[in-house]
């Protein structure tokens, strides 16, 4: 009996009053049961309806029952207490619609725990207990649990399949290997496990080294965005600091303005408001002498005409009024003038030079990754209109179609003396500075030339190691000539191979360090590419190897 109740749960055995397990429980003639002081005070509170109902079925009864001690229900509460009672599964133990049902649980199954590949059952934790209690199960394999283990029969033969055909890639029992698989390449299905294994293995491996690379990459580029909102920090305040001394530079130039104008002002009415004052007092004399003048000419005695006549007051010397010269409107607009004109210039210069400002700022790129286009009209994209700056001409070429085209001539040619121009080499820079993914195009005749890009303080005098284009380490040159070409960095020659073409394209990734050189014709051949780190603009060069020699930057667009 006891055996019995410990299969039983606590709800059993509980008041549905309080909901604990029963105290001296009695039983009312309806059939349930209840703690004797719960029903008796149950009772006492409807004593006054003369109606005593049971709380569970709601049945009456008249007179109340007379409440005895259920001695058997007592009992085995009390051992129950003593043997234990075996609390219900909760509900979670259960097999859910997504959950591995327990296959030997009968009624409500439980969630299974393992699964037997052997037996190709699903066990929960209590109906697999034999599997470790036992010897018999020692050598069966125990996995999570799965619903595909029927995948794990063999249809036609209704066995396990063990075996795996390499031949067919698929897992076989011995009855296929003998049958419809005879001759194949077949092996046991652990030795193939064992072989695929190790291929997981190195996948692994290379998946986790690509995880590596992936998270120093990962880091670098956080690097790299920290790097950039520095330097932007830094170049939005510095930039503020250059227009704040601009801007009271200006206005101190404004203040010195205003106080020259008004001390010139000053200076100017003070000398005009003497002159006025000595016409004044010289209109003064002037009236007073007319006045006596008059007085005197009404005289009518001529004897005392001619007795006051002598004693008139001499008439001042007037005040000399050729000098005076009236201008309306036009004292100080000279000024004014002039401040517009330096206005005029101002605004001019920084029109021009915000182009570069601007462009430069577009020009900030970090992606690190971009790809070099693939088609000509994929690289037209980046497409750069240059232009050659006669500042560095050689004296001995000349520059025309709005200096994009050079030739190399016998007459000198009339520059003026520059400080950036090349002295002994027939070389030519591009006026404008090249960052970001630029792309142009040269097209030359004659003997040959050079198609190079430079950084601004390459040697404009002295040996051609110093001055050449790729004699050096501060340019890079491409030489193209009727039957070869060849590249040249740092005195050092490479042979290139390629497509004789009049046309040579250039593409620069200046950030990513990547310069390329192209045959353009009808299609687009890389002829070299150099991959290193450019730490200064780089300008486009141009160097004519023979007289007669020309070469232009193309419109492309």
């Amino acid at each position: 009996m006891a055996q019995k109740g410990v299969q039983l749960d606590q709800e059993t055995f509980s008041c549905s009053i309080c909901l604990d397990l029963l105290k001296d429980p009695v039983t009312i003639p309806c059939g349930h049961s209840y703690c004797m002081n719960c029903i008796k005070t149950h009772w006492d509170e409807d004593d006054e309806n003369k109606l005593h109902s049971c709380p569970q079925c709601r049945q009456t009864f008249t007179p109340r029952p007379v409440l005895l001690k259920s001695t058997m229900l007592a009992d085995l509460v009390e051992q129950l207490k003593k043997t234990g009672l075996q609390a219900a599964p909760a509900d979670h133990c259960y097999a859910g619609p997504e959950d591995v049902a327990c296959d030997v649980c009968t009624g409500k199954k439980m969630k299974a725990v393992k699964s037997c590949l052997v037996c190709l059952v699903s066990y929960c934790e209590k109906h697999l207990q034999p599997h470790f209690d036992s010897p018999a199960f020692e050598k069966h394999k125990l996995v999570e649990p799965s619903n595909k283990l029927q995948e794990n029969i063999c249809s036609r033969h209704d066995e396990v399949m063990k075996m795996f055909c390499r031949t067919d890639q698929q897992c076989i029992c011995y009855l296929c290997s003998v049958d419809e698989h005879k001759g194949h390449d077949t092996v046991s299905a652990a030795a193939e496990r064992t072989e695929r294994q190790r291929e997981v293995e190195v996948s692994r491996l290379n998946i986790q080294q690509r995880i590596q690379d992936r998270e120093k990459d990962v880091k670098l580029l956080q690097q790299e965005v920290e790097a950039i909102n520095r330097s932007a920090d830094k170049t939005v305040e510095d930039s503020e600091k250059i227009f704040t001394e601009l801007i009271r530079l200006m206005e101190k130039r404004s203040s010195d303005v205003k106080q020259q104008v008004r001390s010139q002002q000053r200076t100017e009415v003070s000398r005009v408001k003497e002159l006025q004052e000595k016409m004044e007092q010289e209109i003064t004399e002037l009236k007073r002498n007319d006045a006596e003048l008059q007085q005197l000419s009404h005289t009518e005695d001529h004897n005392q005409f001619l007795h006051n006549y002598p004693s008139l007051s001499p008439i001042s010397e007037s005040t000399d009024s050729s000098s005076i010269n009236i201008r309306p409107l036009l004292y100080f607009e000279e000024v004014t003038a002039a401040v517009s004109e330096v206005r005029d210039k101002l605004q001019d210069v920084l029109r021009e030079k915000w182009t570069n400002v601007s462009l430069t700022v577009t020009e900030v790129d970090v992606l690190l990754s971009q790809p070099e286009p693939k088609t000509r009209a994929g690289f037209l994209k980046y497409s750069r209109e240059i232009t050659m700056d006669p500042n560095t001409a050689y004296i001995y070429l000349l520059l025309s179609e709005g200096n994009r085209k050079a030739t190399f001539m016998k007459q000198q040619q009339s520059y003026s003396s520059h400080t950036d121009r090349f002295t002994v080499c027939e070389q030519v820079l591009s006026r404008e500075s090249l960052t970001g993914r630029c792309y142009w195009e040269v097209e030359w005749r004659g003997g040959g030339v050079e198609v190079a890009v430079a950084y601004k303080n390459i040697s404009r005098k002295g040996g051609w190691d110093e001055c050449i284009f790729g004699y050096n380490d501060k340019s890079w040159a491409l030489r193209c000539e009727n039957n070869s070409y060849n590249f040249w960095y740092n005195k050092v020659q490479t042979p290139v191979s390629g497509p004789r073409s009049s046309r040579v394209g250039v593409y620069l990734d200046h950030s990513a360090g990547v310069l390329s050189f192209y045959s353009v014709s009808e299609t687009m051949t890389l002829l070299h590419r150099v991959q290193t780190t450019f730490t200064q603009p780089l300008y486009a060069g141009l160097w004519l190897c023979s007289f007669g020699s020309t070469a232009e930057f193309c419109k492309l667009k």
